[in-house]
């Protein structure tokens, strides 16, 4: 599952040096990192507007949970977004909410990481989950237009996998029937591979949906970020926190 992420916190030349140049459009992108207020920490459920990049090569912000274009009214547009933050690469190409969009309305969502709890004991604990080059993260999106007679809304859900090793060590939760999850992260090389797919082979694309490599990527304990003690979205939801109950279990986690 990926419900909750760290966007646009990053320096603007790490996403120019990342996204600008011959292919994107180096303008817009320095236009919406000036314009768009960091999130250190946000959650999929407060369906925050985030950045992406379309397969037409557009960059916009869109709003996290998909609503399908067929869906009728207000009300069932709110109930759906609750529903779609996510889209498993497992049923994607079934589930009437995003079978369209996979074939159609691919993104690249752009993060600077994602957050993930651990269970123990009954409680939980917050790991934030980031490149170990401190590079900005594309997750593997899709996304829809709605339209209502005073409204239009464009939104995206962000496409899961199987959880690597890493993941499946912190994404433990006992309720999970399906087993641990992780969002689909695109390698620099993948990036146009997943926007510019035709639509014909669906093996092209499973392959991209793939478990990222753990050995590009790192995880830290950070402070609650739910509850009377969270950080709410400042940069302290992103410093480091060691939590006792942890710290015998730290180096089998990492």
């Amino acid at each position: 599952m990926c419900y909750e992420v760290r966007s646009l916190t990053l320096s603007k030349l790490k996403y120019l040096k990342r996204y600008g140049g011959d292919v994107f459009e180096i303008k817009k992108l320095e236009k919406l990192i000036e314009q768009f207020s960091p999130q250190y920490h946000a959650s999929g459920f407060d369906h925050p507007d985030l950045p992406v990049i379309t397969n037409t090569l557009e960059i916009r912000t869109m709003n996290w949970g998909l609503i399908p274009h067929w869906t009728k009214n207000a009300a069932d547009a709110v109930r759906i977004q609750n529903q779609t933050l996510n889209a498993r690469a497992e049923s994607v190409f079934e589930k009437p909410a995003f079978k369209e969009s996979i074939l159609r309305r691919r993104c690249l969502v752009l993060v600077d990481g994602f957050y993930e709890h651990h269970h123990k004991h009954g409680k939980t604990f917050p790991h934030h989950i980031l490149l170990k080059n401190q590079e900005p993260m594309s997750l593997a999106g899709i996304y829809d237009t709605w339209r209502s007679e005073d409204m239009e809304r464009t939104t995206f859900s962000i496409v899961t996998t199987k959880a690597n090793g890493l993941m499946a060590r912190i994404h433990n939760n006992p309720k999970m029937s399906e087993g641990p999850r992780m969002p689909v992260i695109l390698s620099k090389e993948n990036e146009m591979d997943w926007l510019n797919w035709d639509g014909e082979n669906e093996a092209i694309i499973k392959e991209l949906m793939a478990p990222f490599d753990e050995t590009q990527m790192e995880a830290y304990t950070v402070p609650r970020l739910k509850g009377k003690q969270a950080t709410g979205n400042t940069e302290a939801a992103i410093s480091k926190h060691t939590y006792q109950e942890l710290v015998t279990e730290q180096t089998d986690l990492f």
